[in-house]
């Protein structure tokens, strides 16, 4: 599996809708690891950990969000693998 890692900046409605809650249950889900943190500028930041095409499907519900969300828009930055995360956390 080609190992990858996503720095994503997710913006519009995020803050208070369980956008990082929803993030840290689609890593689950596929398997990622890594962490979200709300910004002080409104968006959601998150970094993804693990198969690309796993983190791919990662950002495609990013793109989406949970229920109350309006996302209008998710940044991508590829980054190079690290493997320091175990898991994935909600940083505050």
């Amino acid at each position: 599996m080609n190992m990858a890692r996503a720095h994503i900046f997710a913006g519009g409605r995020v803050q208070g809708v369980f956008y990082r809650a929803f993030t840290r249950n689609i890593a689950a889900a596929l398997g990622l690891s890594g962490w979200a943190r709300n910004l002080y500028d409104g968006r959601v930041e998150a970094v993804f950990e693990g198969g690309r095409e796993l983190i791919e499907q990662a950002i495609s519900e990013c793109r989406k969000g949970p229920v109350g969300a309006h996302v209008t828009e998710v940044e991508v930055i590829w980054e190079n693998f690290t493997g320091e995360f175990q898991g994935f956390e909600i940083r505050h």
